[in-house]
């Protein structure tokens, strides 16, 4: 027996690889490998839907290594000032859409928006987002900060956008 996979689930696993690669049919293949398991029961299907999480994670970030590592070098190479670590209590706004969310991320430069993703979004601790993103722990928090702010920048600008 087949595990059941709903739509939803195999949309979002998409939209997670995508948002980290910003490569949509890349995407589609590694969301639709993610989900390929072994025969199974439905006592199972969560189990398997958090698995193929990590393992499009997983993929995806394999797929762009040259592109963080490169991203990651301009980041360290900027002298900007931005907080050390995230604020505790942000949120997105309650009133922003899933296609603005997306503008806005895919307009942040591949190593912080993959470490925004990874800790703030999917709930990884900095350590793991760490080893995730094959850098280090002081980095990945600078590039936590700096993709928040880049977000909540980003989002404004689209509202402004709108509002014109």
């Amino acid at each position: 027996m087949q595990v059941a996979v709903r739509n939803a689930d195999v949309a979002n696993l998409y939209w997670l690889a995508f948002l980290l690669t910003g490569q949509r049919e890349a995407s589609i293949d590694i969301a639709v490998e993610a989900l390929e398991s072994p025969d199974g029961n439905a006592f199972f299907s969560a189990w398997i839907l958090a698995w193929a999480r990590k393992v499009v994670i997983a993929k995806a970030l394999a797929m762009i290594r040259q592109e963080l590592a490169a991203s990651a070098n301009r980041l360290q190479a900027q002298r900007t000032r931005c907080r050390i670590a995230a604020p505790r209590h942000w949120a997105l706004e309650a009133d922003a859409t899933k296609v603005q969310i997306e503008a806005a991320l895919l307009a942040i430069d591949a190593f912080p928006r993959c470490a925004l993703l990874l800790s703030v979004f999917e709930g990884l601790s900095i350590d793991d987002a760490t080893v995730l993103l094959d850098g280090d722990r002081d980095l990945v928090r600078k590039a936590q900060a700096w993709a928040i702010q880049e977000l909540t920048r980003n989002l404004a600008v689209q509202r402004e956008a709108a509002r014109a």
